[in-house]
């Protein structure tokens, strides 16, 4: 049987996903006030409720050596907690090496302090499972942490899950790379590529997915936490390390809360949580120290983004902090399902390895309708490049037939201290950026003229560059 929830938390629940679904796609007149739309997403992140029952894994015969394949241990306590109505997953102080952990529903894995789930470098203990790579579905090496289709999980504790990327291991599969860290790849060694571009042929001649089959011989990484098609999700407290690929990636989930996770991974796309396709969600009290975007909300690549049509929406970002990335909250570039209402506030951005703080990313082969992007008390020491930037010539730029669409960004008191650039906007002939509004903003260190092309509706009110009240960026 499984857990029945207590009627407060079933009424909470149900209340929590009324009133997200009564949340309208388009502000209405009786909504002068969008951020009541993100008190409303604050209000329905419900965590999800657990049975006060413990199943520590050394009782199924798990031993935190280091060294000892505890797969199967760890499968065997998540099976007998399930089966038992749900509770927690204890990891106990250890070092405990594994394979691919599956979650069941109403499962809580629950990491301990001083305890570090080990996982495992070899592919062969991540069978291949229904999948997301860079927004398309597969068959492909199983997540480090996976569940698909299960209701109230958690993953939780102050201890570690350490998935051990390194130049060694995982990170050469990407091939050449253009970052800061040696990532392990030569001339001559294998990497994704190929089978890359084989999975992008396919998913434009909609391939079915179960015929999409990778895995051994096509170095594509598998993601370190991805919860697919779930509900009732808790990621909280963890500290994420050597993640092969993206780190956090829920795809399709309904109600999400991320909290208080620490994140630090400098490898190849080592973005640090990616919520695609996902339909409220709130992430907070994070830290973020990523080989790429710290944030990137996105819905699906190209054709297969448009196949699925599900936009993600509904997300608030509040009291993170982001250190090294490419961009502090980002918004594609795998977005041809639409994103919109997206709220960022009272988050701390600072590094010198930190491109963009604010980032929006599409092109004329992703498409995709971007709308409603509400930003706020976002305090940004160094950015290396421009504190905000919309790009629609990212990767394929302009080679495309589908009209990428940004409009209504409002960003209302993001103070920079340095920033080389305020504004780096750049639409396409015919597909313009548009509505963007920077209230109450002060930009200092910018030695270099904001960027300004193919944008429309662009308004500064109370803006100061460099100390200046400036009515107009160039």
């Amino acid at each position: 049987m499984g857990f029945t929830p207590s009627r407060r938390a079933l009424l909470g629940h149900a209340s929590a996903g009324a009133a997200l679904s009564l949340l309208p796609g388009r502000l209405q007149a009786a909504e002068p006030d969008p951020w009541a739309r993100a008190a409303a997403i604050a209000r329905a992140a419900l965590p999800p409720v657990f049975p006060a029952r413990d199943f520590d894994v050394t009782r199924y015969g798990a031993r935190g050596d280091g060294t000892t394949l505890n797969t199967a241990a760890i499968a065997a306590a998540i099976a007998a907690c399930a089966e038992a109505g749900g509770g927690r997953v204890v990891v106990p102080a250890g070092r405990f090496r594994t394979g691919a952990v599956h979650l069941r529903s109403n499962v809580n894995l629950h990491v301990q302090a001083g305890a570090t789930l080990l996982f495992s470098t070899d592919p062969r203990d991540y069978p291949l499972v229904f999948t997301r790579w860079e927004g398309i579905e597969l068959m492909n090496y199983s997540p480090l942490v996976y569940a698909r289709r299960q209701r109230n999980i958690a993953i939780t504790g102050a201890g570690t899950l350490d998935g051990q990327g390194s130049a060694e291991h995982w990170w050469s599969w990407k091939g050449p790379w253009g970052g800061t860290v040696d990532h392990g790849w030569r001339e001559g060694m294998p990497d994704q590529r190929k089978a890359r571009a084989i999975l992008f042929d396919m998913a434009e001649r909609r391939v079915p997915v179960e015929k999409r089959v990778f895995g051994e011989g096509s170095f594509l990484r598998p993601a370190f936490i991805q919860p697919y098609d779930c509900e009732n999700v808790l990621i909280e407290g963890v500290k994420l390390r050597g993640s092969p690929f993206w780190q956090i990636h829920p795809v399709l989930c309904r109600n999400l809360i991320v909290r208080g996770v620490d994140i630090v991974g400098h490898g190849p796309n080592n973005d640090g949580c990616d919520p695609e396709s996902v339909d409220g969600a709130l992430i907070e009290h994070c830290t973020f120290d990523t080989g790429d975007d710290c944030i990137a909300v996105n819905s699906g690549r190209n054709e297969d983004g448009r196949r699925l049509a599900t936009p993600a929406q509904n997300i608030l970002i509040r009291d993170c902090r982001m250190k090294e990335g490419h961009g502090g909250v980002v918004v594609g570039s795998q977005i041809s399902g639409g994103v919109r209402w997206i709220f960022a506030e009272r988050c701390v951005m600072d590094s010198p390895d930190l491109w963009y703080a604010v980032r929006f990313k599409n092109n004329a082969l992703r498409g995709g309708l971007l709308e409603n992007f509400y930003y706020r008390d976002l305090d940004v020491g160094t950015v290396s490049r421009s504190a905000v930037t919309c790009d629609f010539n990212y990767e394929e730029g302009a080679r495309g037939p589908f009209v990428p669409r940004l409009r209504n960004v409002v960003i209302e008191r993001l103070r920079a201290r340095n920033a080389a650039q305020v504004l780096d906007s750049q639409g396409l002939p015919g597909a313009p950026v548009s509505g963007i509004t920077l209230r109450d903003c002060s930009f200092e260190g910018v030695t270099q003229p904001s960027i300004i092309r193919h944008t429309e509706g662009l308004a500064l009110d109370g803006v100061r560059v460099n100390g200046r009240l400036v009515t107009q960026l160039g």
